[in-house]
């Protein structure tokens, strides 16, 4: 007769573990499967300069910050001094990823808020984004010398972010450390 009744116990206890822990989780550290594997190869115009192309191999031998940002995006305003203060540490080169957006927008919006990039590649339709995985913007990639994605960041940067995890892989990367 008891086990009658611990086994709905047991199993709701089981749930319950489960969502506990599900709870703790952070929902914008969702595992990317690009984590270790080669960054997607791209071709784009550069933003400010639609007859200059980018391509992935331009940036092989570098550690590179890919960051997805667009004029249209209230979260990008928040993330981007952060991001200006990151560009003047000099700790690596900045590319944007001008996501969905029109390129006039994008370049007024830069010219406004100040720009971190050393370039910014142009993605009207989003293409390069469905490649890297962009669920939305702003979302911030690592990418090692090789190539390989090493860090995937969805949702704004924040300085602790910087500090705790980026800035640490920046040091292993880069051999400092």
């Amino acid at each position: 007769m008891k086990s009658r009744f611990l086994w709905p116990l047991g199993l709701f206890l089981l749930l319950a573990g489960f969502l506990a822990a599900g709870l703790r989780l952070d929902p914008r550290e969702v595992p990317s499967p690009l984590i270790g594997k080669p960054a997607p190869a791209f071709a784009a115009t550069a933003l400010a300069e639609p007859d200059r192309m980018l391509r992935s191999e331009d940036l092989r031998g570098q550690v590179w910050l890919l960051n997805v940002w667009a004029s249209w995006c209230g979260a990008c305003r928040d993330e981007h001094p952060l991001l200006l203060e990151f560009a003047r540490s000099q700790q690596l080169p900045i590319y944007g990823l001008n996501y969905k957006d029109r390129r006039e927008a994008g370049l007024d919006w830069l010219r406004q808020q100040g720009d971190p990039y050393r370039d910014s590649l142009f993605d009207p339709e989003g293409r390069i984004g469905i490649d890297f995985g962009v669920y939305g913007v702003p979302e911030t990639f690592v990418i090692d010398r090789a190539g390989r994605v090493r860090y995937k960041q969805i949702g704004p940067l924040t300085p602790q972010l910087l500090r705790e995890k980026i800035e640490p892989l920046l040091k292993e990367l880069q051999g400092h450390g």
